[in-house]
């Protein structure tokens, strides 16, 4: 993906594309990324659920009209207003999942990830990779996929901060997740090889835990070092 793609005229003061400052002498980026359009659609605002939701007020309006004899011009003049309220509504939430994408771009690099998201009001979250203690990765359809980032107890950041890019059914302890983007198995495994060096951590010997969720697989990475240093930030 080519995240200048993603570059609007509100971003074209940044230091760095994605990034509020020029990273630090020596620091370098691993791969720069925002969610599929396609997905966010799909997963987010589960715009097959609506499309089918509207299609069943129609086929139901239709159905009792017919029933209940109405004129063939009132009744179709009825149909035609709530088809072009559907296609509104769709055609809204559809603009606003395109909104996500085309303002949200994610960064990692050797030493942190950083997410720069919102529509209205843009926030940067800078998060290092030694503030980080766990990571999952949920791939579906086409490779695209999403990975959850699980922070120390420490730190916490509003749900309203972070949605839609966070995790589903964390509220308590929201975490950020990098949400719809392609080529997911590929940046999960760039991410983890980078955490493992920030970290000094050997891969190999940390536990690997597995759980159903909405049947669907994350596969978490848990660390058991304390002390990490590190400041999560948002700009």
């Amino acid at each position: 993906m080519n995240p200048n793609l993603h570059s609007s005229p509100e971003h074209e003061f940044e230091a760095q594309l994605g990034l509020p400052e020029k990273l630090p002498e020596g620091e370098k980026i691993l791969w720069q990324g925002a969610p599929d359009f396609k997905a966010v659609a799909l997963r987010v605002f589960h715009m097959r659920a609506l499309v089918v939701y509207f299609g069943i007020l129609l086929a139901y309006r239709l159905f009792s009209g017919i029933y209940d004899g109405d004129a063939l011009a009132s009744l179709g003049m009825s149909m035609l207003w709530m088809t072009l309220l559907s296609a509104t509504c769709l055609g809204l939430v559809a603009y606003f999942a395109h909104l996500i994408c085309s303002t949200t771009l994610y960064t990692l690099t050797d030493r942190r990830i950083v997410m720069r998201i919102g529509i209205v009001l843009n926030m940067t979250f800078n998060l290092p990779l030694k503030k980080i203690q766990g990571a999952g990765v949920h791939i579906g359809a086409n490779g695209i996929g999403d990975i959850p980032l699980k922070l120390d107890l420490s730190t916490k950041i509003a749900l309203f901060h972070l949605w839609p890019h966070a995790k589903p059914g964390a509220w308590a302890n929201p975490e950020p997740m990098l949400r719809c983007i392609p080529e997911s198995q590929k940046v999960a495994t760039l991410l983890s090889e980078a955490w493992a060096t920030a970290n000094q951590v050997d891969l190999a010997q940390q536990t690997i835990h597995s759980a159903k969720t909405d049947s669907s697989l994350y596969a978490e990475t848990q660390s058991s070092r304390s002390g990490l240093n590190g400041e999560i930030k948002a700009a």
